[in-house]
């Protein structure tokens, strides 16, 4: 049998390369994480998009 562990926090948002790709994780209200993965490319594009949003 699996062990269950609470859920505690979820931590804070993070991103990673792991292997080909870039991994980000975003914690959501209600708990949990949106993982996304996209390659060096689609996270330029995103990098371009916040920072008009941002300053």
């Amino acid at each position: 049998m699996a062990a269950m562990k609470p859920r505690t926090g979820d931590g804070p948002m993070e991103v990673t390369k792991e292997g080909r790709g870039i991994v980000m994780r975003v914690p959501v209200d209600g708990g949990g994480r949106l993982v996304v993965e996209m390659n060096a490319t689609e996270a330029t594009d995103l990098l371009t998009a916040l920072s008009g949003v941002v300053g």
